[in-house]
């Protein structure tokens, strides 16, 4: 199989053909250089119809194959993702940014995502059994794929939060139309082009490249039954009022504000390290991102220092693209208009392209924006606490619910915090560690449903119960 090379303008694909864009046309820029690589022509409103059309057609087929045939394709599909990753890795840092060792476990995840559904679908019966308290009744059930599924992803994690849905969605029978972030689309148009290069049946996935225009027509669409949307809270809501006109299946992961709680009696070297990771990997463009640190009082300013001295030698990539920065910029000067006596410890970062500096902010109030919005860039805000009460009190006070992080010696004591947490996965004493077997999603505004693990394709299902008389 040959490495996937991009091309100005071929990034629609059709019913396994690859096309000429026949809309909105934008150009891709480094995000480390400022410098433009060259154009991408997104998808018309007549393509994309043909797109849905396309897997409308492509579904019965599909579903036809049970499990165990969709599998072997997911097993093919990781296996050719391995063969290829580092021209992946290289694609992801040309056109993302991102330094190797995060492309590297970008490309990793994804290969692990299609290889987790792929042994999944190994071991699920098509029916199963229901005990029900009436011999003379035989009662089963069955999941089947909810139809057409549009798929919307972002810019942050290209490949990674698309073969999150991808993955699962083919496992349950679902054909589908993806689109990709006009910001970084290449990961996604490289990854599908070895998905059909496998020789995947013509219409079971299909790509529409294009901005917030191509995504509202892809959730109007008559033919989609289900729409699974990674991105921001404000676009999310609109997604659910236009889905509420046809009571459209909708799954949406839309972010958060997490904590990371150290305790008084925590390895300070390791919440240090957990802080920075929790921040500033990805250049903090992570929805999981535990960018409000709460300390106990007790080792609040040698946990800070801590910090400062590991924030000099921290690497990671650039914001993606200039209106993120400015989007950034704006936040942290409204923080400091609301409080100007805030102290900033900032570290440059990646000044010719569209870097912003590591920052740490210290003397916030829990009313100033940057400790209430999700900026999406390398800022952290820390806050003392007194006791795990206040703490509890201040990590839950927040419309997001998707992550938090626990610091202590105490497994005990840390256990019994993480119960009282509102948050989809809580880490303790341990990093960011993100599994396919277990569920992502989150509490409040972070999540509707939840990707990855059985959940993540029951997501994509149906269920239903046969009834069967014995007599």
């Amino acid at each position: 199989m040959t490495a996937w090379q991009p091309t100005r303008t071929s990034g629609v694909l059709v019913a396994g053909q690859w096309e000429t864009g026949e809309g909105e046309r934008w150009e891709l820029v480094d995000p480390l250089t400022r410098q433009v690589h060259g154009q991408l022509q997104g998808a018309s409103a007549e393509q994309l119809e043909r797109a849905v059309a396309a897997a409308r057609q492509a579904l019965a087929d599909w579903r036809a194959l049970g499990y165990a045939g969709r599998g072997q394709w997911l097993a093919r599909i990781a296996a050719a993702v391995q063969q290829q990753a580092e021209g992946l890795i290289a694609l992801q840092q040309r056109y993302s940014g991102k330094p190797e060792h995060e492309a590297r476990m970008d490309v990793a995840d994804v290969v692990a995502t299609f290889d987790y559904y792929a042994q999944l679908c190994q071991t699920l019966p098509e029916r199963q059994p229901v005990a029900v308290p009436l011999a003379e009744v035989a009662v089963s059930y069955q999941r089947e794929p909810v139809g057409v599924a549009g798929l919307i992803t972002p810019w942050n994690f290209p490949m990674v939060t698309s073969a999150w849905k991808l993955a699962p969605a083919l496992a349950a029978g679902c054909t589908l139309v993806l689109k990709p972030s006009e910001l970084s689309p290449m990961a996604e148009l490289a990854l599908l082009n070895i998905i059909q290069g496998l020789g995947l049946p013509l219409g079971v996935v299909n790509l529409v490249p294009g901005g917030a225009e191509v995504g509202r027509w892809l959730c109007a669409q008559p033919g989609i039954d289900k729409i699974s949307f990674t991105g921001s809270r404000a676009v999310g809501q609109q997604i659910l009022q236009g889905a509420a006109q046809r009571i459209q299946r909708v799954s949406l992961e839309l972010g958060g504000k997490s904590a990371l709680i150290v305790r008084a009696d925590a390895d300070l070297d390791l919440a240090a390290q957990l802080a920075c990771d929790g921040a500033f990997f990805n250049a903090g463009q992570m929805c999981s991102a535990t960018s409000r640190l709460l300390v106990h009082r007790h080792c609040y300013a040698p946990l800070l220092e801590r910090i400062r001295q590991r924030m000099a030698d921290y690497q990671t990539g650039p914001l993606i693209s200039q209106g993120q920065l400015a989007r950034v910029a704006s936040l942290v000067a409204q923080g400091l208009a609301q409080a100007p006596d805030l102290a900033l410890h900032q570290v440059p970062q990646h000044e010719a392209g569209f870097g912003f500096p590591l920052t740490l902010v210290t003397g916030l109030a829990v009313d100033n924006v940057l400790w209430q919005e999700e900026i999406f860039g390398p800022v952290l805000c820390a806050m003392a606490f007194d006791s795990d009460e206040q703490a509890v009190a201040l990590a839950n006070d927040s419309p997001y619910g998707l992550v938090a992080t626990l610091v202590s010696r105490d497994l005990v004591a840390a256990e019994a915090l993480a119960d009282r947490l509102q948050a989809g996965t809580v880490w303790i004493n341990t990093p960011q560690l993100i599994f396919p077997q277990a569920a992502w999603g989150g509490y409040k505004q972070s999540s509707l449903g939840r990707e990855l693990g059985p959940w993540g394709l029951e997501a994509f299902s149906e269920l239903k119960h046969r009834l069967v008389s014995a007599g």
